[in-house]
């Protein structure tokens, strides 16, 4: 399982999440997204520790924590399934009569 860690500051590394998690056990694995057209870090990232007592513990400690001038905001990441719509239509595209109020003949 892993620690979603959102509201992060943009000059954040690896390393200094892997420092401030070790506080709390053994870090396996950091990852912090990156946009794909800018190459920029995208202000949260995944931490994996290595057992269960860690990962809550940091979690206890770190959400709500101030760090790097910013409220973090730090829970057990859901799996990416977890996340997506349970109703479907996700594309549903609006516009009721669109059509008609701009293509009128006058």
């Amino acid at each position: 399982m892993s620690i979603y860690i959102g509201n992060l500051s943009y000059q954040v590394t690896q390393e200094d999440l892997n420092e401030v998690f070790a506080e709390y056990g053994k870090v396996k694995k950091v990852y912090l997204p990156t946009d794909r057209e800018t190459g920029k870090m995208r202000g949260f990232g995944f931490v994996e520790m290595e057992t269960e007592a860690a990962e809550t513990a940091a979690i206890e400690a770190l959400d709500g924590a101030e760090w790097m001038g910013r409220e973090l905001k730090v829970n057990k990441a859901r799996n990416r399934d977890n996340n997506k719509s349970q109703g479907g239509g996700g594309n549903r595209r609006g516009g009721g009569n669109w059509g008609n109020k701009y293509n009128r003949s006058y």
